[in-house]
């Protein structure tokens, strides 16, 4: 379909319908809605005209104060302010609804990426055995995490599902008395969420989307594409963190994550308990009843709890036992029915969805120092041992710990985890908790205290992946050394063996792009997964890579099929695996349509990178020198900006980096230490990248790539970057991803702090820095607007950045008065409003935390 087709398509399914399901937006239950309504557009455009113009915040919000109300008492301003915000919080979340409602309609011409034309494809290439071979060896796995980028609470989350569905077909009355509920139903938790309310807010969607969508794509791959009568294995699985990462949250403990295994069991009994349903309407035969009734009786007493004796194993044996009878006395009617049933069962088992433990290598540390101290191994620390001291304990000793025995009780409850594992694999299958994820880690002994932590505990066979996170620009360096020599060691091997020489390793966008920078982080990510693939190859072992990626650009986020499709041969591409959380789940996850078209992309990204790979996957030594380039001066540009006295200063007291803690939207701290002194070590990459959103600013997303191209360019090699662009798709992705960034960002908002005496030369830096980089991108990619090449994707950024102008203008207005106000009851109420303007901008950004 044309630019312009999309355009008018937008503009009918999404434009047209908000501007009419607005209008109802006057009937909201409030005081005065009527009037904030009449007001809105006066606010917005006195906030556009006054940023143009390089006024103030408060210049902009006394301004319209004085012209638009006759309000005079500070009481009334900041009554309508919050009313204000509280107005446009629910505009986004109509925006969001009638934008969800036409996703169907604004991708029905986009067949690019689904498996109809991958079989397409292939057909026309004579290529349909291979596809058959990769699907048999591939798989995508995609894992739910628990981080806080979430803005709207399950309640809201609930009016949008229902929204959505009365939008799709126009049921006006539906939709008045949703928007009437949405006026009364608050958006911010009275407290902060347990590790246990996390999970069950996700397992909402496996429950009610994702049972569905991936049992579909499975019949459809078992029935179009692969042999219905051969094994049948899984081709999407899903994973699930919230109740298993512990990694800087001290509310995660053991006991939490086998309540977390639990709650994923008895949801997926409620799913075959309902699906079943189904099945004994239709399978009303002699000697196939008192069959069925007993299956029935077995999954509801399982289902709460009453009896916890029901396996998949023993579940799949007497389904199997139905369909004997079926096939040999009943013609093998309604065949079909009973075998979606039992692929779900074979997909889903027990667990749902794979609970990963994740802990730091920092803790892991701790624990072998207090092992070592409690155990009298040595008279020396564990800290001061050599490398090869650790390895040599690690590896040889046979100490058996109790962990009763500690006092500190992060070092009990680390080894209470590692029985956790074991008892929960008991209860729901292996599959349940099968992989052990260490965070910043940062050699073989990071794997290699894991695999000591279960010998400790008495457990030889380990059914578990033992998975390192590789996530600074240090620790990617040293990635391939570590693997290296963790292959070669006799006793790794033998686990290596017994996983049949499968290795996943994780690669962590958020804190690469925070540590070196968008385009340094990105291809140094890029080279690490080279190097890891070349020395697993020569080890004899297939690598698995694992993607730490958040929404936005900065966090590995942006065209994601597009990323994988990209990766030439030279990476592994046995599976794609990739966290997805908060606003990537809600927003492109978050009903059928949407997660079986965004799980269909990622399939056929893996299978067009191997069947189909074209010339623009590779890359040539000429164009890696010049990516090379490009990344060193990006990554230099980056790091003087980082190691700016004001860096982290200007987040602290410019931005709303400090509010995100108060939101109570995740129950993990906003940062990793306790210290009332902020360091950029301690920042977590959600609140750090979130605050450069909030700020409309942007900075991990694009700082560095501006100068990057800018070097090249005055060397004379501007055609060289155009051919760059042109003829490597990895390079255009990491360039249109930045391009989105950048479409996000507004510097007017901020242009005040130009003349800041103390942050005015840092916005400078900033701000020309942006410029550089839009100039140079549109100049090397010959386009005349950012995103042009994905005109729906523009018009959906530039609606919402329009439908939140004002609350930015707010939050602004808050920001310089919290820092102004030396009245401590005012600077209260202001921190308030702040905090909660966060939530409308988070939300109608999707993918900005």
């Amino acid at each position: 379909m044309s630019k312009q087709n999309l355009e008018t398509l937008f503009t009918q399914e999404v434009h047209n319908k908000y501007l009419v399901f607005n209008t109802l937006f006057s009937r909201l239950p409030y005081d005065k809605m009527t009037n904030i309504g009449t007001l809105m557009p006066f606010l917005h455009d006195k906030a556009k005209q006054g940023f143009e113009g390089g006024l103030t915040p408060k210049e902009i919000i006394n301004s319209f104060f004085d012209r638009y109300t006759n309000i005079k008492t500070e009481k009334e301003k900041i009554d309508l302010l919050f009313r204000f915000i509280t107005y446009i919080e629910r505009q986004v979340v109509l925006f969001d609804s009638v934008e969800d409602a036409a996703f169907e309609k604004l991708n029905a011409t986009n067949t690019k990426g689904t498996l109809a034309s991958i079989i397409a494809l292939a057909s026309q290439h004579g290529k349909i055995e291979e596809v058959k071979e990769k699907l048999k060896n591939f798989k995508v796995r995609v894992v739910f995490t628990a981080h806080p980028t979430q803005f709207y609470p399950n309640s809201v989350l609930r009016i949008i599902q229902d929204l959505e569905a009365c939008i799709a077909v126009n049921d006006i009355n539906a939709i008045d008395a949703l928007l009437q509920q949405l006026g009364k139903t608050p958006f911010i938790n009275d407290e902060q969420p347990t590790p246990v309310q996390e999970a069950q807010s996700i397992i909402f969607y496996l429950r009610h989307v994702y049972y569905e969508a991936i049992g579909q794509l499975h019949d459809l791959i078992y029935n179009d594409i692969l042999d219905e009568e051969e094994a049948f294995r899984s081709i999407i699985d899903l994973g699930f963190w919230p109740g298993g990462d512990r990694d800087g949250n001290p509310f995660v403990t053991a006991e939490i994550s086998k309540k977390v295994a639990q709650e994923l069991r008895t949801n997926i009994l409620k799913c075959y308990y309902n699906h079943f349903k189904d099945i004994r309407r239709r399978f009303t035969f002699k000697g196939v009843i008192p069959l069925l009734d007993k299956i029935n009786n077995r999954i509801y007493t399982n289902m709460f709890g009453l009896n916890n004796d029901l396996t998949a194993p023993e579940l799949l044996g007497a389904l199997a036992e139905v369909r004997d009878k079926m096939v040999s006395n009943h013609n093998s009617m309604f065949l079909d029915e009973l075998d979606r049933f039992i692929r779900r069962v074979k997909l889903f088992g027990m667990h749902f969805a794979s609970l990963d433990i994740r802990q730091d290598s920092s803790i892991h540390e701790a624990v072998f120092q207090a092992v070592v101290a409690k155990y009298n191994v040595s008279d020396q620390p564990y800290a001061a041992w050599s490398h090869e001291e650790k390895v040599a304990f690690l590896t040889n000793n046979d100490i058996i710990v109790n962990e009763d025995e500690f006092e500190d009780p992060l070092v009990k409850d680390t080894f209470k985890t590692i029985r956790a594992i074991k008892e929960i694999q008991t209860k729901n299958g292996e599959k349940a908790c099968h992989r052990y994820i260490i965070s910043n880690s940062t050699s073989s002994c990071s794997v290699l205290e894991v695999l000591a932590m279960f010998k400790f505990c008495g457990i030889e066979e380990i059914n578990v992946d033992i998975v390192p996170l590789f996530e600074t620009i240090e620790g990617l360096d040293t990635a391939r050394q570590s693997m290296g020599e963790l292959y070669n060691l006799e006793y790794y091997k033998k686990q290596l063996k017994y996983r049949s020489d499968f290795q996943t390793i994780m690669l962590g966008f958020s804190d690469g792009t925070k540590d070196g920078g968008y385009i340094k982080a990105n291809w140094e990510i890029y080279k690490a997964k080279e190097n890891l693939t070349a020395v697993s190859m020569e080890n004899g072992i297939n690598v698995v890579f694992f993607d730490g990626r958040g929404g936005p650009p900065a966090r590995g986020g942006g065209k994601t099929h597009q990323f994988y499709a990209s990766q030439g041969p030279s990476i592994a591409n046995n599976e794609i695996q990739i966290t997805i959380q908060g606003q990537t789940i809600s927003s492109m996850y978050g009903s059928k349509p949407q997660a079986i078209f965004n799980f269909e992309q990622l399939l056929s990204a893996g299978v067009i990178n191997d069947i189909f790979t074209d010339d623009k996957s590779l890359i040539s030594s000429q164009e890696r020198d010049l990516i090379e380039e490009l990344a060193e001066v990006g990554g230099k540009k980056y790091l003087e900006l980082k190691n700016h006295p004001l860096f982290v200063s200007y987040l602290e007291h410019k931005s709303p980096l400090k509010y995100y803690g108060k939101t109570k939207i995740g129950s993990r701290p906003s940062k990793r230490s306790t210290s009332s002194q902020l360091k950029l070590s301690d920042l977590r990459a959600i609140p750090f990248v979130g605050s450069w959103s909030q700020l409309k600013q942007n900075v991990p997303g694009f700082f560095g790539f501006g100068t990057a191209l800018q070097s090249k360019i005055d060397e004379g090699k501007l055609e060289d970057l155009k051919d760059l662009f042109e003829n490597s798709l990895y390079f255009k992705t990491l360039m249109q991803n930045s391009m989105m960034a950048l479409s996000k960002t507004y510097f007017p908002l901020t242009s005040y702090m130009k003349n800041d005496p103390i942050y005015g030369e840092f916005w400078n830096i900033l701000y020309e820095e942006q410029q550089r980089s839009i100039n140079n991108m549109l100049l090397v990619s010959g386009q005349k607007l950012l995103m042009e090449t994905d005109p729906i994707s523009m018009m959906s950024v530039e609606y919402r950045e329009n439908i939140v102008l004002p609350l930015l203008a707010i939050q602004q207005y808050a920001l310089q008065e919290v820092e102004e106000n030396l009245d401590e009851n005012a600077k209260t109420v202001f921190e308030k409003m702040v905090t909660r303007s966060l939530f409308g901008n988070i939300n109608a950004s999707r993918n900005s935390a």
